[in-house]
């Protein structure tokens, strides 16, 4: 992979919309505050404001959802900003924003509006010559199933090569989550029983003690599965599975990621439980017939050297006990079973809302017995705090060329490929109620390896 040029006009489009109010002005504040950003910043939406009102938006976004106005470097924001007003069906928008990107070698464009008005505006983009020596940011979902993601990368490569393609998961600049590839492959103790031999089994929990939050439309075109499991966790599943990648170019990880979705077996019915809060039918802009889950549990395998018959469980819901997203890494109970009865070893890695690594290990039990009791040893404890945010990270990677936190097109499909088959109605909806850990089925899942583990923490 080249290293490509840095970007020197930042586009987006949707500059009035949701994403732009709660992820965008903040992440532009702060590159602007840390000296990463110092070109034009163009805001393209059809909603008849002016500049005015943009940057008072701003002003009010960075209040709500930023930490605040930086005085310093919101000044340099306002100076950097621009208001293109139209319609994305008009070809007139696009000339404005070509005309306002004379002085620009490699513009790159931020797609923040919903994936219906990608194929407008990439063909618009194309046709006004504003994708000339050009990239794109394309925000997912990245399609509903495998078709409809190889339509969309189609439509996106009328225009766009694919190295100039970044598709963004905000889940992949996370400090936490980015802190597992430093984990796995920077600390010499955790490679070589990182494998069948000593491994029993992994799960991976994305808990959310809330429901839907008044975005029922959204979520009765989505479902748990689409929404973060095909993406944002079977990315953790990549991570945790890959292995070392090289270091001698930019795509290693990239690649690696991708051979481990393609070693993962499509999934069957019987390895999917799916469940729904009993109240979402309920929901405003949902069907009172709906079948859409709001929980799901599956079992993957990756069939390779390393994982063959390594059960990987993953389970993610909505009204669930409380928020959390952590692993847990199951080993092998040693063979002095009488030293150390009951459950094994284990690795706890918590990602959201803090950081924390945990080794779980067995100390002598005070008292005459020579026998032994759990404790956890804490390796890493971080609060929520100064570490740079996800769009930060990754709008200023793709402004650098840097594309190894974005996904790939072949890691989309291969992911899509695995949750293909048991997207829709493949399996019954079990109902559950709202602060449980999801519907009793999905307790048999993981009954061989004696439960699931549930994270702890604050409704």
């Amino acid at each position: 992979m080249t290293n490509l040029p840095p970007s020197d006009a930042f586009v987006f489009f949707g500059a009035t919309g949701d994403l732009a109010y709660k992820k965008v002005f903040p992440a532009l504040q702060a590159m602007i505050g840390r000296g990463h950003l110092n070109a034009p910043i163009l805001g393209v939406a059809r909603a008849g404001w002016t500049l005015d009102r943009l940057r008072e938006r701003a002003r009010a976004s960075l209040e709500e959802h930023g930490g605040g106005v930086d005085q310093a470097a919101f000044a340099k924001l306002l100076d950097l900003l621009h208001y293109i007003e139209g319609d994305y069906h008009d070809r007139t928008t696009f000339d404005e924003l070509r005309r306002q990107l004379a002085g620009a070698a490699h513009p790159i464009h931020y797609l923040a509006i919903p994936p219906s008005m990608f194929p407008v505006v990439i063909d618009h983009l194309g046709g006004s010559g504003s994708a000339r020596n050009a990239r794109v940011i394309v925000e997912k979902p990245f399609g509903r199933d495998l078709a409809s993601a190889r339509s969309l990368s189609d439509t996106i490569h009328t225009v766009f090569n694919e190295p100039d393609v970044f598709r963004i998961d905000h889940y992949l600049g996370k400090e936490a989550v980015q802190n597992l590839i430093v984990f796995r492959f920077a600390n010499t103790f955790l490679e070589p029983i990182w494998n069948r031999n000593y491994v029993e089994s992994v799960q991976i929990t994305m808990a959310e003690s809330f429901g839907v939050q008044g975005r029922g439309s959204f979520y009765e075109e989505a479902g748990a599965i689409r929404d973060v499991i095909q993406n944002h966790l079977m990315q953790v599943v990549g991570f945790l599975a890959m292995e070392p990648p090289a270091t001698t170019y930019r795509d290693a990880i990239r690649d690696e990621l991708v051979k481990v979705f393609r070693q993962v077996k499509p999934l069957g019915p019987g390895d999917l439980v799916r469940g729904q809060f009993q109240g979402y039918r309920d929901e405003p802009g949902v069907a009172p017939d709906s079948t859409v889950e709001t929980f799901a549990a599956l079992r993957l395998e990756v069939d390779s050297w390393r994982w063959e018959g390594v059960p990987f469980f993953i389970r993610a819901g909505k009204c669930l006990p409380v928020t959390a997203t952590e692993v847990k890494v199951k080993f092998k109970r040693p063979p002095l079973t009488r030293l150390a009865p009951g459950i094994g070893n284990h690795l706890r890695l918590r990602l959201n809302p803090e950081l924390s690594i945990a080794l779980g290990a067995r100390v002598k039990k005070p008292g005459e017995e020579m026998i032994g009791e759990p404790t956890e040893l804490s390796l890493v404890h971080h609060e929520s705090g100064d570490e740079m945010g996800a769009y930060e990270r990754l709008l200023g990677d793709a402004m650098g060329g840097d594309a190894t936190l974005f996904a790939r097109q072949d890691a989309v499909e291969a992911a899509w490929a695995i949750v293909d088959p048991v997207l829709g109605h493949a399996t019954p909806v079990h109902p559950y109620q709202p602060g449980t850990w999801g519907p009793a089925e999905a307790a048999a899942m993981t009954a061989e390896v004696g439960g699931w583990s549930d994270p702890e923490g604050s409704p």
